[in-house]
This record gives C-alpha cells, sequence and structure tokens, in this order.
C-alpha cells in the first residue's frame, strides 16, 4: 500500500508553518494554556488565548486556525467556545475540537456533541475520548486514555461525518480523513517519547499546533499530520537529552524550535494505515 502522505509533505508543511507564521486562537483550559502558547511559539507559529465571550467571535473570524479545548470548562468560556466554533464555521477558519474528558463528564459531553454542529475541521484526542465523542462507549479515566489508539479508528471514522480529520493520540498515533475523491484514507505516525504524557499539556499543545498547520497546510489530512510528526519527532530528540520530566519539557520546546524540513523528512514515521484490517471502512 503506498503512503497517502510523504516525508515531503510534512516538510512542505513545516516550512509553510515558518514562513507564514500563522496565529492561533486558543480557546484552552487553565492548565495548558501558558505550555500551549510555548508549543506553538517554539514550532514557528503565534498564539493568542482569548476565551471571553465578548471577543472570541470576532477573534475566531481573524485568526489562522482557531482551537477549542473543552480541559476546564464552564458556563463562561462554554459560550465563548460555542461562539467561536460559529464565526470560525461561517468564516471558513479551520478549527480543532479537543474533547478533553468526554465520555466520563455527562456536562462537557453534551457540549462537545453541541459543537459538533459547527463542524470542526479536525477532532484530536486520546482514543477513550475519541471512542466516546462517536457514541461507542470507552473507558475514559478523567483525561487519560484507557483504550489503544487502533481500538479508536472505527470511531475516528465515523466521526468524519462531522470533521474533516480526525486523530486518536497514543504510542502510535491514528489519523483519518478524506483524499481528493472522497474516500476514506488513514495514516500512522510512530516515534515520540514515553515521556510526553508526564508533562502536562503535551496533548493539549499538540491541539493548538494542529490549529496552526491548519491554517498552512494544502489539505487537513496533512495538516493534521504534520502537527503529530513534529511533535513525536521533537519528542524524541527533546528525550534524548533529558533526564527526567523536568528537563524534557524544557529540551522539548527547544527540538521543537530545532526540527527542520529535514529532520522531518528524515526521521517522521509515517505508513498508510489500512482500515479494512482495523475495521474502519465505510
Amino acid at each position: 500500500m503506498t503512503h497517502t502522505i510523504t516525508g515531503d509533505d510534512l516538510a512542505a508543511a513545516l516550512d509553510a508553518l515558518r514562513t507564514q507564521v500563522p496565529l492561533v486562537h486558543s480557546l484552552t483550559n487553565i492548565v495548558s494554556a501558558n505550555f500551549l502558547t510555548n508549543v506553538v511559539l517554539a514550532a514557528g507559529a503565534s498564539n493568542a488565548h482569548i476565551d471571553n465571550a465578548h471577543e472570541a467571535a470576532g477573534f475566531a473570524r481573524i485568526a489562522g486556525g482557531v482551537l477549542v479545548n473543552l480541559g476546564t470548562p464552564d458556563d463562561g468560556t462554554a459560550a465563548a467556545f460555542t461562539l467561536a466554533a460559529e464565526a470560525a464555521h461561517d468564516a471558513g477558519t479551520p478549527w480543532v475540537l479537543d474533547p478533553v474528558g468526554v465520555g466520563g463528564l455527562p456536562w462537557r459531553s453534551g457540549l462537545a456533541v453541541d459543537l459538533l454542529k459547527y463542524r470542526p475541521t479536525a477532532i484530536r484526542g486520546n482514543a477513550s475520548e475519541i471512542i466516546a465523542l462517536a457514541g461507542l462507549g470507552g473507558d475514559t479515566r478523567g483525561v487519560d486514555s484507557a483504550d489503544d489508539a487502533a481500538a479508536a479508528v472505527p470511531a475516528a471514522v465515523a466521526l468524519l461525518d462531522h470533521a474533516d480529520v480526525v486523530s486518536a493520540s497514543g504510542p502510535v498515533d491514528h489519523l483519518v480523513g478524506r483524499d481528493a475523491d472522497g474516500d476514506v484514507v488513514g495514516v500512522r505516525i510512530g516515534g515520540g517519547s514515553d515521556l510526553l504524557p508526564r508533562v502536562t499539556s503535551t496533548g493539549c499543545s499538540l491541539g493548538g499546533l494542529v490549529a496552526a498547520y491548519l491554517a498552512v497546510a494544502p489539505s487537513p489530512l496533512v495538516g493534521l499530520a504534520a502537527a503529530h510528526a513534529h511533535v513525536a519527532v521533537a519528542s524524541e530528540i527533546a528525550a534524548a537529552k533529558s533526564s527526567g520530566p523536568g528537563s524534557f519539557a524544557v529540551e522539548y520546546l527547544d527540538a521543537l524550535a530545532a526540527v527542520d524540513a529535514a529532520t522531518l523528512t528524515e526521521r517522521a514515521r509515517i505508513e498508510s494505515l489500512d482500515l479494512a484490517i482495523v475495521g474502519g471502512n465505510r
């Protein structure tokens, strides 16, 4: 099976990110706001954290990409999420839904389902969140995943009724979307580091990076894959220089900045995903 996306595609997306420096509008949780901003800046884009209902819609219309992260929602931010998602949809701004904790917490689960009506460009979550959002069950432990990413592929494919691309994160990330002919295709992104889940906001910040790449990539699937690959490669480089989670967090930011197109092409572990084998064909 030939690769749906090549290393050269990823490299071109990274070059576009660094050339265009897209502005991400992040509506994210209080735990991740600072680290997410540092990740987006280190990778080569820019970020503004605006999550109030008075400004969310207006800013979503002018940003390059929007992230809606459900990590710590309240009534005020929930209103801002809805306004930003609706404005992004109407303006054609790519936006990302990160359904943190969906499945285990009913109120935010309902909020996530309501946001689907504004058709996110990308949905990015761990396997349990993707399964839960698709309505297939799943064992969610707060914001941690109790499911393997491969098990989430059928749910990810089902969510393509509501989004252009969907990814389930894990030791190997599984991504699905549609090609130019409208057929469902998938890719796996390997690599990464076991230290990623030991530092807060590495997953949430990936959502911000996805929003940045969606603003510059030629297709949503290329943008989603480039963000995942950038994180995987940078985390491997950082882990080789780290002695634990604290030093890893610093080295990770440096590595995100240091990864260039040649490094991404050489080190990215990307392969086509046979959806028939994992039961995701439809």
